[in-house]
């Protein structure tokens, strides 16, 4: 019976938990999508102009025009290429939904914030919420692959081992597969994806599973490249699992 509970409050957790995010990235978009393509039109006007008057500008022109360039880079809008990107958005669900979990992980690249008054008040209140339900969701999976490591153990104490040995192997086993499977094998995946050298995937990987996230190198934010429809959604379960990864880690 322990062990059916236990079944269902995982369920239930890994549930809502998701739901939380869905919700979370949902209000994210409402709130934040309009002010974006706000923010795009005027990057795009200011093009234009630039593009008719750029013989005759003054000095001071100039340097007001670099600044609302710059400004309009650091808050995610490059005024490159042609009207089509400005349907583009960078608050399309998948975008939301990945942010959602950089914000409850704690990671924060910083290269998708919220920049209405609504949505930085709503990033408060989800990260508030969301950060202690991410720790406690960490666990359970963190839990569930200890399991893992508990059954190997045992399997190895059967085929007549010391407990010492047992201990060091698992834990080496651990170490070993966690580093090829979210360290090794994403960066591979990286370099091809997004066309980075594979030094920069493995600093990517950890500088993200770490939850440092400088947001030097953010994954499908390149212009111009083609990235699979799924893309970052499959990243933020690769950051999931890592995250548990290196929870257990500090377990065992």
């Amino acid at each position: 019976k322990a062990m059916c509970s236990g079944k269902l409050q995982t369920g239930l957790l890994v549930a809502g938990y998701f739901v939380y995010l869905l919700v979370g990235a949902a209000v994210f978009q409402a709130l934040e999508r309009t002010a974006e393509k706000q923010e795009k039109i005027a990057a795009a006007r200011m093009k234009e102009a630039f593009l008719q008057n750029f013989t005759h500008l003054t000095v001071t022109e100039m340097e007001q025009f670099m600044k609302n360039l710059t400004e309009a880079i650091q808050n995610g809008v490059y005024p490159v290429g042609n009207e089509s990107q400005i349907e583009d958005s960078n608050w399309d669900f998948s975008n939301s939904f990945f942010f959602a979990g950089t914000v409850v992980s704690t990671i924060g690249y910083g290269t998708l914030r919220p920049k209405t008054a609504g949505g930085q008040i709503f990033c408060v209140f989800f990260a508030l919420f969301g950060i202690p339900l991410n720790i406690v969701f960490l666990h359970r999976v963190g839990k569930m692959l200890s399991l893992l490591c508990k059954k190997l153990g045992k399997f190895l104490y059967e085929k007549g081992m010391r407990k010492k040995k047992i201990k060091f192997l698992t834990l080496l086993f651990f170490l070993a597969m966690g580093i090829l499977v979210f360290l090794c094998l994403p960066s591979l995946f990286f370099q091809m994806t997004e066309g980075w050298s594979y030094s920069e995937g493995i600093y990517f990987a950890f500088i993200t599973l770490s939850t440092i996230g400088f947001g030097d190198y953010v994954v499908g934010k390149q212009p111009g490249r083609n990235y699979f429809s799924y893309y970052r959604t499959l990243v933020a379960i690769w950051i999931l699992f890592g995250l548990a990864w290196i929870a257990l880690l500090f377990n065992l």
